[in-house]
């Protein structure tokens, strides 16, 4: 690959799951269908998929991403919406070469009579968390205390967390300036103020953007904000919450997260 198209490694690991099969019904497809149909809501009727698991699918791939796959845009074929951007095609044709390269690999190994063993083992050993934010960033800051330390981590678009964290977890994850970590952030944790709001609060972490999603359930709903560079966050806040804020698309809004509530993960 030339050095315009050489894509992340966490794209491709997000995108695809282990001996080429799709997590879910498959981002692959998705992002085939988003480009093919020009609609989200149109991708995931044709894969059979809900349009709140399609969405949060979109949301996961472009928070990882250093820069969005999809965007939404004017019109459509559906009167739609979504498009991959160049960056979202170059990382699909790279995943299918990549694909059938490794196809070919796990051919290759198949014949060891220990293959299966460890590869179920590996398998095993992929993570998957229930958080519902997850973010792929460099750490740019770290400073030590006498027991704790604080993590700043640079997530892309002008946006950044702060994390406090142990000494023991700073050194079991090797972190240091300039290493890539993933901070994982579950939807309840977070909390959504007007962007207007003059409250001051404990929380370390502000990020405000615009809601582009705001669904209300029996009790509680889900608000999803729109940050920049492609990145969003979500939040799981009561319906009476939702109500008096006067959450809806379109509208700004911010998200505050304690330090604490910020778990950082690194791969192996």
């Amino acid at each position: 690959m030339t050095k315009s198209t050489r894509l992340p490694n966490p794209i491709l690991r997000l995108i695809a799951d282990e001996g080429g099969r799709q997590r879910g019904k498959g981002r692959v497809e998705l992002l085939e269908k988003i480009g093919e149909l020009g609609s989200i809501s149109a991708a995931a009727k044709a894969l059979g998929l809900s349009y709140k698991a399609a969405w949060e699918a979109v949301e996961g791939m472009n928070n990882l991403s250093d820069e969005p796959l999809i965007i939404r845009v004017a019109g459509g074929k559906y009167g739609g919406g979504s498009a991959l951007t160049a960056f979202g095609l170059q990382a699909l044709s790279a995943f299918r070469r990549l694909e059938h390269e490794y196809q070919q690999f796990l051919t290759a190994l198949r014949g060891r009579e220990d293959f299966e063993t460890f590869f179920q083992l590996m398998r095993k050993l992929d993570m998957k968390t229930s958080a519902r934010n997850e973010f792929l960033g460099r750490v740019k800051v770290l400073n030590r205390g006498s027991v704790n330390a604080e993590v700043i981590l640079d997530i892309g678009g002008g946006n950044e967390l702060v994390a406090i964290i142990t000494l023991e977890s700073v050194d079991n994850l090797g972190l240091e300036i300039g290493k890539e970590a993933y901070a994982l952030i579950k939807a309840p944790w977070v909390i959504v103020t007007s962007a207007d709001s003059q409250l001051r609060t404990s929380a370390r972490n502000k990020l405000c953007g615009v809601v582009s999603r705001c669904q209300e359930g029996a009790v509680n709903g889900e608000v999803v904000i729109a940050l920049d560079a492609g990145k969003s966050v979500a939040a799981i806040i009561t319906n009476e919450s939702i109500k008096s804020l006067g959450l809806k698309e379109g509208e700004p809004a911010c998200a505050l997260i304690k330090a604490s509530h910020i778990i950082l993960a690194v791969t192996a």
